[in-house]
């Protein structure tokens, strides 16, 4: 199985944390978010990760190297200084990642997930794990509806940044700058989406804010 984590952003919202550190390599309860990420992917089964680079992206390079601490084989995707976006960054990535579904997961989000042993339907392009619309957010991204990923006008739940893509969903798309979200809205309006809610540990680490709240909550630490 291959797995993609998304890494290359600036995290500006975490400024001054990030100016001299990629916020993959942000530290909750000691441990790197990225670090964090790799290792439950090899408990996953995964064996390939693809690692797309942007700010300070050589550091992350020197960190994790080619992933055989984790029992992984990381293989990286530079971008530097042509950021390609959520969409972008996987479609340049996708000769690495396969013809059979991939993982792809948000550097900057803290969660226990653990991957799923489950085959995408016939009829789905994706998969996304929705989480419980966090209080200071003003509304949710999606619906969750029989299974399946549904726009709505006051959608219940919020995208988590982990999902399971078959390649041919972003395989006609241009090499450019581009966000994964017009894709996701247009195939959960066709019903090409599958879902599933997880209601365990999982925050959006954007601020320096919500990073201190994390680890207070979480981890005993302030």
């Amino acid at each position: 199985m291959i797995a993609m984590i998304l890494a290359a952003g600036r995290g500006e919202r975490l400024q001054p944390i990030t100016d001299n550190v990629p916020k993959s390599l942000v530290e909750v309860g000691g441990i790197s978010l990225l670090e964090r990420h790799l290792s439950a992917l090899a408990d996953a089964g995964v064996s390939t990760v693809i690692i797309n680079l942007g700010w300070l992206g050589e550091q992350i390079v020197e960190r994790i190297g080619s992933g055989n601490r984790f029992g992984l084989q990381v293989c990286y995707s530079p971008e530097y200084e042509r950021i390609l976006e959520t969409g972008g960054g996987i479609r340049r990535a996708l000769p690495m990642l396969g013809r059979d579904p991939f993982w792809v997961l948000n550097a900057d989000v803290y969660t226990d997930f653990s991957l799923p042993c489950f085959e995408l339907p016939d009829d789905c392009f994706g998969h996304l794990v929705l989480v419980p619309t966090p209080k200071d957010k003003a509304r949710g991204d999606f619906d969750l509806i029989d299974g399946k990923i549904r726009n709505g006008n006051a959608p219940a739940h919020t995208f988590s940044g982990i999902a399971c893509y078959r390649p041919e969903f972003l395989e006609q798309q241009v090499v450019e700058r581009f966000s994964i979200v017009p894709l996701l809205r247009r195939a959960a309006d066709l019903g090409q989406l599958s879902g599933a809610l997880y209601e365990g540990q999982w925050a959006d680490v954007g601020t320096p804010e919500k990073l201190h709240d994390i680890n207070r909550r979480w981890f005993d630490r302030t």
